[in-house]
């Protein structure tokens, strides 16, 4: 990185950051919308409510890792803008040796809650058997899920976003071709679904290490002392990130235990296709922090704090340009997206009739995202939980738990909405304190 140059192009060096970030997030959340595909064509709505029942499995991984990942790229980010590669490599070893047994234990874990989850949510029959399907698989595959994330953080860290923006093309276009296999051909269902993915995982984890064998210039795959301190401000500057996926998490679970029990199966169902949407949405504004974040880490690092707030304002005005046009697209073909995944006419209408209300939120996510990244690149994380906290789980479980038992499916659709602008005028407090000097 080049200050000079970041400060003539500020744009084009942010796009040069995020673009394969995005490109990269984009492909990742595809892999869902496929999976989600083949699951409705050829499976049912309770395969594709069987597999959203188990999005809180998903969210507690994404939350371990990038509380670790985020808070150790901002860690060697400080110590490459002020030229200290020895710490940089040391501390990129102990956050992926962090990253690794520590999924591997959660998927232990998570193993003997299964059971226990289906019966906290009342779910039985196809459903459950769907369920315990495809995440007994799944909890193979999520670790290398978040190695891979993990390691591709470090990757873009490193000023080589393009490699792990082709690694992820490759992981797609494998996954789409397994899931056709396993699912079109052998008649494998969920099962082959979840194994598609774990396949796909494992060859692009293969690259991914082949990167930092071979290619890679400032991280090095080595040995490490284990540093406590390193530690402690890698969860404490990763804490927001936690809080954030972990609030989504429960707010998911939320979500599905209160649409089970308000609306039923179907709601679940239209709530799980809206919600592609909104996944794919979140991995966009998740890859413009991600591209940010190094960069704004970088320059404060540096001391050039006003070149740090230009970023952060730059980046704010283009995840609004794409919230926008996200939203206006959902409202032009919210019906024709609904009929790709199912057939049923109940579903195809809760979505017509909500994805809209719900698109609505995609105007101020964007920017509460790309806040919480900039406290976090610099090293305020408790502004950064705080935000994160607001719209992922206090503002959101109270709208959850009030608006559809009175409201019912348009209930649903307005909590994300509602929480987002709430979050919005708190986030922009922070800004203004931030920036004063307070």
């Amino acid at each position: 990185m080049n200050l000079e140059n970041i400060q003539r192009n500020k744009v084009k060096t942010i796009l040069q950051f995020s673009i394969p970030s995005i490109i990269a997030m984009v492909l990742t959340s595809l892999i869902t919308i496929v999976d989600g595909f083949f699951i409705g064509n050829y499976v049912g709505k309770e395969g594709l409510a069987a597999v959203n029942l188990g999005l809180p499995i998903v969210y507690l991984y994404l939350a371990l890792g990038l509380m670790i990942s985020v808070g150790g790229v901002v860690i060697a980010g400080m110590a490459l803008g002020s030229g200290d590669n020895r710490t940089c490599s040391s501390v990129f070893n102990q956050t992926m040796f962090t990253v690794i047994l520590l999924t591997v234990l959660l998927s232990i874990v998570v193993w003997f809650c299964l059971n226990p989850m289906l019966r906290v949510l009342h779910a039985d029959g196809d459903v459950a058997v769907f369920f315990k399907d495809y995440y007994g698989i799944m909890l193979v595959q999520l670790p290398v899920m978040v190695i891979n994330s993990s390691y591709g953080m470090f990757i873009r860290g490193e000023g080589k976003p393009q490699y792990f923006m082709q690694v992820n093309i490759l992981n797609v276009l494998l996954n789409i071709f397994l899931d056709y296999l396993f699912v079109r051909w052998f008649g494998w269902g969920v099962k082959g679904i979840a194994l598609a993915s774990l396949l796909a995982g494992a060859v692009t984890l293969v690259c991914i290490l082949y990167f930092f064998l071979k290619k890679s210039s400032v991280y090095k795959l080595g040995r490490f002392e284990f540093s406590r301190m390193v530690c402690k401000d890698t969860l404490l500057n990763g804490s927001s990130e936690f809080i954030g996926e972990i609030s989504l998490s429960i707010s998911m679970f939320a979500y599905n235990f209160v649409i089970l029990r308000n609306i039923g199966i179907e709601g679940v169902t239209a709530f799980t296709i809206v919600g592609y949407i909104a996944f794919i949405f979140s991995m966009v504004t998740i890859g413009f922090g991600q591209g940010a974040s190094s960069l704004i880490s970088f320059t404060y690092g540096a001391g050039e704090r006003g070149l740090t707030k230009e970023l952060r304002r730059i980046t704010n005005i283009m995840v609004l340009a794409a919230g926008a046009a996200v939203m206006l697209s959902v409202l032009g073909g919210s019906e024709w997206y609904g009929s790709l995944f199912v057939k049923n006419d109940t579903v195809v209408q809760m979505v017509r009739s909500g994805a809209g209300i719900y698109a609505f939120s995609f105007l101020f996510s964007g920017i509460n995202v790309i806040n919480s990244f900039y406290f976090t690149s610099i090293g305020r994380a408790m502004e950064s939980a705080v935000i994160s906290s607001s719209r992922g789980l206090v503002l959101l479980l109270i709208f959850i738990f009030i608006l559809p038992p009175f409201l019912g499916m348009t209930g649903v659709w307005l909590v994300a909405p509602l929480t987002e602008v709430l979050t919005l005028f708190l986030g922009l407090f922070f800004i203004r304190k931030a920036d004063s000097g307070a």
